[in-house]
């Protein structure tokens, strides 16, 4: 019976999550890149210097976190397994070419989540408690009206699913098995046999079990002091393990520095490599799309839930700073691990393999470097679950009010337990599910409301352009 649930999730994410979900965001994310005048290039400069600008006391009313902790939040989510092994995943069934179009997604997805950072304040919402909320279920309800209050809960349903830290909890706990155990050892551990025979499990699913946890124990400390406990975790983490894994990659570059050209190369010859026809040509073009989504979120809807929280109240200026999170995650870290791969990994595997590509790598090329990638996997995936939790609590707020909203964190925690045991294809599978069912109500609502936004992003610039 678990196997055909599996298969149908399977099934039914390589229905949507194929030309549907490319088209989707990669053609909705093309218009409104090109609509907008190419904002992710043109106001790249200006984004930048919103980091840098003081929040108002006016502001710090009007929200729960700042805008650059909101950034931090928002990449703490977007960073995580999803660029290492999601990467990974991406160059053992696409090959190299398959980056390429990760970084197309990187392009159009700054550009669609500019949008989404504007909505996102331009239509802040409430929850039943008064805390500012934001996310499509109030873009879609105030920008287009309450006729399309179907659409926004079709969007809250699919976010309380869709924001469980699928991949995140069942790569995390397959990487540490690989690294810190054998097969021999769980096999000859008497608690785990022991336990085991109690609950009618196989020793690695048991083991499994537990690990996952102590997963749910590690992130319940964080996510149920609330949001403001997840932003300050997230500021502090992120410049941390980015810049972490930065220097780690920089040593494998230096140190392998004749091969780099050759992976480039490869980069862009397999991008457009026709030599299987045209399909095989689409068929790359849509695995690095579709990884893409699972790293950059941008289009899927969850970014808006965060920038919604912020204290700013302009929202051109929300939307500058939002849409600096795929260019660090699609296009910096995702860079990063896919060199790495290429210069020192084998992706030529039999199956669907992630993190364990990776970390293989890594050890061929620094001593001790798969300890060391696990230990920043684990920041990654932990940093994830934090963010991930308020996306979910936000669409059960949204559905159920925050007195029945709150026991969603309780089900989260569950739900890293369950994932920490299932097949690593149903994981993904229900991961790209998900996404693609949250980013049908994301994309229409922005796509809609995109001239409004135009119309903000014109009346904010000329504005600023007379001081």
């Amino acid at each position: 019976m678990f196997d055909k649930i599996g298969q149908f999730i399977i099934d039914a994410a390589d229905l949507l999550g194929g030309y549907p979900l490319f088209f989707l965001l990669i053609g909705g994310g093309l218009y409104l890149f090109l609509s907008s005048g190419a904002v992710s290039l043109r106001c790249l400069p200006a984004a930048l210097a919103e980091l840098k600008r003081k929040p108002t006391a006016e502001n710090a009313r009007n929200g729960q976190i700042s805008s650059v902790q909101a950034l931090a939040s928002v990449v703490a989510a977007t960073i995580g397994l999803g660029n290492i092994a999601g990467v990974a995943i991406a160059l053992v069934i696409g090959g190299p070419g398959a980056i390429f179009w990760m970084w197309v997604s990187a392009l159009v997805g700054m550009a669609t989540k500019y949008h989404e950072g504007v909505l996102a304040i331009m239509y802040k919402g409430k929850d039943d408690a008064g805390r500012p909320q934001g996310g499509p279920m109030h873009i879609i309800t105030q920008g287009l009206g309450p006729k399309w209050t179907p659409l926004a809960k079709f969007f809250a349903i699919a976010g309380l699913f869709g924001t469980m830290c699928i991949m995140n909890a069942n790569q995390l706990t397959e990487a540490f098995m690989a690294t810190f155990t054998t097969p021999e050892g769980i096999a000859n551990n008497g608690f785990i046999s022991t336990l085991g025979g109690y609950l009618g499990l196989e020793n690695v699913r048991v083991y499994r079990l537990l690990f996952g946890c102590a997963i749910a124990a590690i992130v319940a400390v964080v996510i149920l002091g609330g949001i403001k406990r997840i932003a300050r975790v997230a500021t502090i983490m992120v410049p941390f393990m980015v810049g972490l894994y930065f220097l780690m990659v920089l040593y494998i570059i230096i140190t392998n520095i004749s091969g780099v050209p050759a992976v480039f190369k490869s980069i862009f010859y397999e991008a457009f490599n026709l030599r299987a026809g045209f399909g095989a040509l689409a068929g790359i073009a849509l695995i690095g799309a579709r990884r893409a989504a699972l790293v950059n979120d941008a289009g899927i809807g969850t970014a808006s839930i965060m920038h919604g929280a912020s204290r700013n109240n302009e929202p051109v200026r929300e939307g500058l700073i939002a849409m600096l999170g795929p260019s660090i995650d699609s296009g910096l870290v995702c860079t990063l691990t896919a060199v790495a791969i290429l210069l020192c990994g084998n992706i030529d595997v039999e199956g669907v393999k992630g993190l364990e590509v990776a970390m293989q790598a890594f050890s061929n090329a620094i001593p001790a470097g798969d300890i060391l990638l696990m230990c920043i996997a684990i920041c990654f995936a932990m940093s994830s679950m934090f963010s991930y939790s308020f996306y979910g609590t936000t669409c059960a707020n949204y559905l159920f009010g925050t007195r029945r909203g709150k026991y969603y964190a309780w089900a989260f925690l569950a739900s890293l337990v369950v994932f920490a045991v299932v097949p690593i294809e149903a994981a993904v599978g229900a991961c790209d599910l998900f996404y693609a069912l949250m980013a049908i109500p994301t994309m229409i609502a922005v796509l809609l409301l995109s001239p409004k936004v135009r119309k903000a992003t014109k009346d904010y610039f000329s504005k600023n352009e007379k001081k």
